[in-house]
């Protein structure tokens, strides 16, 4: 428990708390819901003076708060990929989330978008008592949208990408929950190695599998748009970037104009990983980055663009992005409809 109180409408409560920080510092804190009016969230607040965690420079990290008493807090901040990837793999937990409405245990007779895409996922993961492939998993994620997502209007590109991976993410979870407690339930293991053997490849499934899911639908995406790409191409020494626009034989005609090659990176997360696609496809300057990364500095962005990399980013995320920089994000929609008109007669 971070509070005592409930998130209830109509009030202000305030527990005080004592956070022990990463680097040995210790905070007395104050964890407030704000219940009244229009507002309705928790905040965490009193750090003392020269907190190291209030700058720019935090944009895009992670905050971990483990709760060691009703007052007591433990608190670190995680500021590179590879450790957001492992807390994340090792919780089980992703950025994103969702909710449904149930009723004696089972969807709605009325059944709304939510409930329908809990249903769905209960029927796919019940089909399989090992993980199916990368690809059957995205392509039963597209079904599911499919099915389920309302009619009302044709969803963005930048709205169906979230949606696709948030869904499959969802899959992959009920499905893990199936195979690995099959796996692990009444098992005696041999020793600590045994264990470490088995929670490592548990999470390493779940490191890998977000890399693949983001790949498989920005590559159906492209498919849909009619956008001509090659995906994870050979190009010998100038190595094998993500994507090419539109083919491998038009990146080596020197007759084909260089403003209409796309050398496109994927990275669920880029704070510190940003800079390897411009190791990918040399003979274009300009390098584009799709990612889901939740917010990164203003600093960053100016980096960027100083090496020419254009970042892409769903238009929801985009709010968690700097917006006094002078160099923002290109939206989903907005690059694919670039490249298609550049790449396509």
């Amino acid at each position: 428990m971070y509070a005592p109180f409930g998130p209830e409408k109509g009030r202000n409560d305030k527990h005080n708390v004592q956070i022990t920080w990463q680097d040995g510092r210790v905070t007395d804190s104050v964890v407030t819901w704000y219940g009244k009016k229009t507002r309705s969230e928790y905040r965490l607040t009193c750090f003392g003076k020269d907190f190291p965690y209030l700058n720019e420079g935090v944009v895009g990290d992670m905050l971990v708060l483990i709760s060691t008493s009703p007052s007591t807090m433990l608190a670190y901040v995680l500021d590179l990929d590879e450790d957001i990837e492992e807390i994340e793999a090792t919780l089980g937990v992703n950025a994103f989330g969702k909710w449904g409405v149930y009723k004696d245990g089972a969807p709605k007779e009325e059944e709304n978008e939510d409930a329908c895409f809990e249903r769905r996922i209960r029927e796919f993961s019940g089909e399989f008592s090992d993980f199916p492939t990368n690809e059957v998993f995205s392509a039963a994620t597209r079904e599911i949208i499919k099915t389920c997502a309302k009619k009302s209007a044709k969803p963005s590109l930048d709205n169906l990408l979230v949606k696709a991976y948030k869904t499959e993410y969802e899959l992959f979870r009920s499905v893990e929950r199936i195979v690995c407690q099959n796996a692990v339930s009444g098992r005696l293991f041999k020793d600590i190695d045994d264990f470490l053997k088995v929670a490592g490849s548990i999470m390493n499934r779940r490191k890998s599998r977000a890399g693949r899911s983001l790949e498989n639908h920005v590559e159906t995406m492209l498919q849909e748009a009619g956008v001509p790409h090659k995906m994870r191409p050979d190009l010998g020494a100038d190595g094998t970037p993500d994507i090419i626009i539109p083919s491998v034989e038009a990146y080596f005609d020197k007759d084909y104009p260089v403003d209409r090659l796309f050398v496109v990176g994927l990275k669920t997360t880029c704070k510190d990983r940003w800079r390897q696609v411009t190791q990918e496809g040399l003979r274009v300057e300009r390098k584009h980055l799709l990612t889901l990364q939740q917010g990164i500095t203003k600093r960053q962005l100016v980096q960027m663009e100083a090496a020419h990399v254009s970042l892409v980013v769903p238009r929801a995320l985009h709010r968690f992005y700097p917006d006094d920089s002078p160099v923002q994000p290109l939206t989903v929609e907005s690059f694919v409809g670039t490249a298609k008109r550049l790449t396509t007669p």
